[in-house]
């Protein structure tokens, strides 16, 4: 799974950073802080009451603090455009 966050993070950010030449790393950050808030509430959907029933203390040790390297790959990627 952290392979293939990496994956997709890096590629939407590559085409993101591509179209909008004058976003700064605060930006970024947010982009990122707004993509990890997706995934998990999109997860939390699935996880809590679908079909894969988990706590959510059990939902963060498992899954949920993998997504944190969202913003941090976005940081990366506002500082490295300034």
């Amino acid at each position: 799974m952290p392979i293939v966050v990496v994956l997709a993070v890096v590629i939407f950010a590559v085409l993101y950073g591509r179209k909008v030449k004058s976003i700064v790393l605060e930006e970024w950050v947010k982009l990122g802080v707004l993509w990890l808030a997706v995934s998990v509430a999109i997860d939390l959907l699935m996880f809590s009451w679908g079909p894969m029933k988990m706590s959510l203390a059990d939902y963060f040790k498992d899954i949920g603090f993998t997504y944190l390297m969202i913003p941090i790959i976005s940081a990366g990627f506002g500082y490295l455009k300034k």
